[in-house]
């Protein structure tokens, strides 16, 4: 019986946020290989955000990525290859840079493996593995379930997808080059039998839009969480979506009714220069007025909004940042994801700073690492990236004294009047919080760090100081 290692990699510097049980979520892609795995094959899952144990050997390895992670698993693909044992890497980032990959892999798959996988494993078996598998967008009618048995017992999460690709052109996304720009969606019956197999009480729907585009889609929407109730589907889930969530009330109606306790929302920028300049088309046109009045009407449906906004943009000013900061305290966000504009490869955004000679991190592979939103990877016009450091930690300061961090997540309370929504936002806001005071480049600006140094207070094992026992 041949041995099939899949393998989900992640590099020493990813701590805190991304290994603790509230942030860790199932590798669904490759659930969904290990599905299209013929049963004569042994199939071992390894994530290493759950643990990082010594690699098994197998007969061939397959490998997903993405840019910050990448070099993890460029490591990964040179350890078998002298052990002369194939490995398979899929994923953005090789999708982008197949020929960087294959210095270190025997096979790059390049768009969605699952379309290309079966063909991958007979031409292994016949001896007759290519270098480079395509694989064009398909319908999603004719995907299995994923291995979820695969999966390690420990995630707090079960993950489900029901649509890919996105018609958006927004100038730092790579996710409509990936997957199509052709909104693709899963039939909703069979969306609906495999949220009754997913043990999780709690699920992520990992779409990039829950909602969709257009009214065809937003119908869906409402049809699939509808169906939710009807069939006594019994879930907690949070979601990825866009402002236009709260404009129908239907949806929010029945989000509610269905289980909806949080969704993701890109908002990007509170300044217009920003939004045209990222390509955000569609918040350019609602305005970045119609923030506040779209996170009111989800708390008059217990639903809380994550808000994910980022600094970097051409034309940016010192200003910007008190200016965000005046918007996440009035605006009511629940919870706050910031980072800088990253330049991820194949994408408009790394094209053009490419061209124009300013990214600052050239050296690659070795500096894909950098390339993880929280470092400032290129030279922006009309900031210096020293003042982006210094603007980041105000804002960030500002959102995790202890007085900010309880007053936003009481406000989550009063406004949604709903527990669980209370209590994710107090999970989700430490997480972000824990993984801001160990991110060392904002160390020297922080004044949460001077308060502990200032104070001596004790620190952990990785020489962090212990901010919740001192709430700090």
């Amino acid at each position: 019986m041949p041995r099939l290692i899949l393998i989900n990699p992640v590099p020493d510097h990813k701590r805190g946020w991304h290994r603790r049980q509230i942030t860790r979520f199932p590798p669904l892609g490759l659930g969904y290989l290990a599905a299209l795995t013929p049963p004569h094959w042994e199939i071992t899952l390894v994530d290493e955000n759950i643990r990082v144990n010594p690699l098994p050997d197998a007969d061939l390895v397959g490998i997903t990525s993405f840019t910050s992670t990448v070099n993890r698993a460029y490591e990964i693909a040179m350890f078998y290859r002298r052990k002369k044992i194939p490995a398979v890497m899929g994923g953005i980032h090789v999708t982008m840079l197949p020929e960087e990959a294959l210095h270190y892999a025997d096979c790059v798959v390049q768009g969605e493996g699952e379309w290309v996988w079966p063909q991958v494993l007979k031409d292994f078996e016949r001896g007759s593995l290519q270098e480079i598998y395509k694989a064009d967008p398909k319908e999603l009618s004719s995907l299995p379930f994923p291995r979820r048995d695969l999966f390690d017992p420990s995630y707090a999460w079960g993950t489900i997808q029901t649509s890919r690709g996105c018609p958006m052109d927004c100038h730092f996304c790579s996710v409509s080059t990936f997957n199509g720009r052709r909104f693709r969606q899963r039939p909703l019956e069979e969306v609906w039998d495999e949220l009754k197999i997913i043990p999780h009480k709690n699920i992520f729907f990992v779409d990039d839009n829950i909602l969709g585009y257009g009214r065809a889609a937003e119908e869906r929407a409402i049809c699939l969480f509808r169906g939710m109730v009807e069939k006594k589907i019994r879930k907690r889930f949070l979601c990825q979506t866009s402002l236009n969530f709260a404009e129908n009330p239907e949806v929010l109606k029945w989000a509610q009714k269905a289980g909806c306790k949080m969704i993701f929302v890109g908002l990007e920028s509170v300044s217009e220069g920003s939004l045209k300049y990222f390509g955000k088309s569609y918040n350019l046109k609602k305005g970045v007025q119609d923030y506040s009045t779209s996170i009111r009407r989800c708390h008059d449906h217990g639903i809380g909004v994550i808000g994910a906004l980022m600094f970097g943009s051409d034309g940016e000013d010192p200003g910007i940042f008190q200016k965000t900061l005046r918007f996440i305290k009035e605006s009511g966000l629940d919870v706050i994801q910031i980072t800088f504009a990253t330049p991820l490869p194949g994408t408009k955004l790394f094209n053009k700073l490419h061209e124009e000679g300013r990214l600052t991190y050239t050296n690659f592979p070795e500096d894909w690492g950098a390339y993880r939103f929280s470092r400032v990877v290129f030279k922006p016009k009309g900031i210096f990236d020293e003042d982006l450091y210094r603007g980041m930690t105000f804002v960030k300061d500002g959102l995790y004294t202890r007085v900010s961090f309880f007053t936003r997540v009481f406000r989550t309370f009063f406004e949604t009047k709903a527990l669980t929504t209370t209590y994710l936002s107090y999970k989700l806001n430490m997480g972000y919080r824990r993984a801001y005071l160990e991110t060392s480049y904002f160390k020297p600006y922080s004044s949460l760090y001077r308060k502990a140094e200032e104070e001596k207070l004790p620190c952990d094992s990785q020489g962090l100081p212990q901010r919740e026992k001192h709430g700090i």
